[in-house]
């Protein structure tokens, strides 16, 4: 089964959960900006949740369906139309053969997750297909969409086939079905969210005054921000003395402070190592909220302990792990 990109959007790439177990060579993670919305869209359709699907950001592309197909959004709401009818975010389709998606446009959030039954089959580098723009590395010949490229899809999963079987297609409309993930799984993505914050290594070395500015004021995403951090405008952050770092490892949400005060926050494709101190760690069930944001989106931070932090993800995996079963059991 093949999908063929028309209009490629304004950047549409294929991503998996990432790139691990390499970063001591110098090679970025990379992966989906919204893990969560992509492996919600990737157990719609029956696949495993690290499966490869599309990352869609604001301006959505235009894709042909070859054959029939099962699908599913996830993520932001961009408006995506099939024909006159509209896929919700969080639910499956059955789409037949010959169908075109198209996205209206952004009604919140700025990105979006295309998965399709079986996954998206490109080559697989260093045991990842996502793809890294700044060293050409994976994905559909190491970058983003375009006009007239042609993806492969794997072998749909026994449960695919049986939750398209459910859906029982008419003719040869397309069939959204009526069930989705639940609404514990669906952030409230907004343009000003609280995400919650974890002391970094030097939060200390922060001034007192800093530390009430991080936690108390709004911070807005700089347009020089991209997949690999976002730059925060807006209150500057001071150190109480000078410190000299060497490199040390930093991870996806690391937020470090440049000399001139303005937080960056490291996302998907950050590099491997930073020098500058790390003033926070954005706990990983609210970096969703982060990779939702456009620039000039507001942010604020809240500090929280490291026992909420693993609350809040093992509570998460336990959702998803119900989202799994609940699916497994309504096709079984």
């Amino acid at each position: 089964m093949t999908l063929r990109i028309g209009q490629p959007g304004m950047l549409t790439t294929v991503q998996d959960l990432g790139r691990t177990g390499h970063q001591r060579f110098g090679v970025p993670v990379s992966g989906a900006m919204d893990p969560l919305a992509h492996r919600v869209a990737n157990l719609l359709v029956g696949n495993e949740d690290a499966a490869a699907a599309l990352e869609i950001t604001l301006l959505g592309p235009t894709i042909v369906f070859d054959e029939d197909m099962l699908i599913a959004l996830a993520g932001a709401d961009l408006g995506g139309v099939v024909g006159d009818r509209r896929i919700a975010p969080w639910h499956a389709a059955a789409v037949p053969a010959g169908s075109t998606l198209r996205f209206a446009g952004a009604a919140r959030g700025c990105r979006a997750y295309l998965a399709v039954a079986g996954g998206i089959d490109v080559p697989t580098l260093l045991g990842s297909r996502s793809t890294y723009i700044r060293a050409a590395l994976g994905g559909l010949n190491g970058g983003p969409l375009r006009r007239d490229d042609v993806l492969s899809c794997g072998v749909a999963s026994a449960l695919a086939r049986r939750i398209v079987g459910a859906l029982e297609p008419a003719g040869r409309d397309i069939v959204v079905a009526g069930w989705g993930a639940g609404p514990s799984l669906r952030p409230s993505y907004g343009d000003t969210p609280v995400v919650r914050l974890l002391d970094g290594t030097h939060t200390g070395a922060l001034t007192p005054a800093s530390r009430e500015r991080l936690y108390g004021d709004d911070f807005r995403v700089s347009p020089q921000s991209d997949r690999m951090g976002y730059r925060l405008e807006g209150p500057t952050l001071d150190l109480s003395h000078p410190l000299e770092l060497l490199s040390e490892g930093v991870a996806f949400g690391t937020m470090q402070l440049p000399p001139a005060g303005s937080p960056i926050v490291l996302m998907a494709d950050r590099q491997t190592t930073g020098g500058y101190p790390r003033v926070g760690e954005v706990v990983a069930v609210d970096l969703p909220l982060l990779a939702q944001l456009r620039p000039g989106d507001r942010v604020r931070f809240r500090r929280c302990s490291l026992d909420e932090a693993h609350t809040l993800y093992l509570a998460r995996e336990h959702e998803l792990a119900q989202l799994r079963r609940a699916i497994t059991l309504r096709h079984s």
